[in-house]
């Protein structure tokens, strides 16, 4: 049985939409975004503490992106990887972990907006300068597209997945205004029925609101 440690609208997010995708049996041990991550047996499945965490095949992996290469190439029949030797491997990879780029933007404005304790803590200059660079990575994204219905051409792919969930986390510090085919992609893989399932229930969120606008730098 494959299980997967996830913390909704986290990077675990990804896995288990490409879980969803794939079409396979696993199961789903819902933790907090809290201390409880630095348990000593939660430790032994990610030695940083943090999720997800992957068991199968009688193991243990705790790198998201690991978990999804290693998930398209175990289940290569759903062809949403691209194996060694083929043209598009190379754009696999490293649009794949493009979405890591993104995401460390989305992170620090998590952090800055959610994480932290109390506004004396959080920077407008960081807010400022991490959504700016989300902006960047959009502009990426727009060019990458370039007329295409996905990130890798005509079909639909785990890289889809993995900057499709990161796009998810950055709408809420920066809107998609001036990237209309980004705009478009985003509809299109959000209507999906593994995106769906992949979003929080009726419980706790991460992001309790849509957006979180960046402070004004004090003149």
């Amino acid at each position: 049985m494959i299980v997967l440690h996830h913390v909704p609208e986290s990077r675990s997010m990804r896995v288990l939409w490409l879980l969803h995708e794939l079409g396979v049996e696993f199961e789903v041990v819902p933790h907090a975004m809290d201390r409880s991550l630095r348990d000593a047996a939660y430790l032994s499945l990610s030695p940083a503490g943090r999720v997800p965490a992957l068991e199968m095949d009688g193991g243990v992996m705790f790198e998201s992106l690991a978990m999804m290469e290693y998930l398209c190439e175990r289940f290569a029949e759903a062809w949403l990887g691209r194996a060694s030797g083929h043209p598009d491997r190379r754009a696999f990879l490293s649009w794949l972990h493009f979405a890591e780029t993104l995401s460390q933007h989305c992170a620090n404005l998590t952090q800055q907006h959610i994480m932290l304790r109390d506004d004396s803590m959080r920077s407008p200059i960081i807010m400022q300068l991490e959504a700016k660079r989300i902006g960047k990575c959009y502009d990426a994204l727009e060019a990458r597209l370039g007329g295409c219905e996905y990130m890798l051409g005509s079909a639909f792919s785990a890289v889809d997945v993995a900057i499709g969930q990161a796009v998810y986390m950055a709408r809420h510090f920066a809107v998609l205004d001036g990237h209309p085919q980004l705009a478009d992609w985003y509809e299109r893989i959000t209507q999906r029925e593994a995106f769906n399932a992949s979003l929080p229930g009726a419980g706790p969120r991460l992001y309790a609101q849509e957006f979180y606008p960046a402070w004004e730098v004090p003149s």
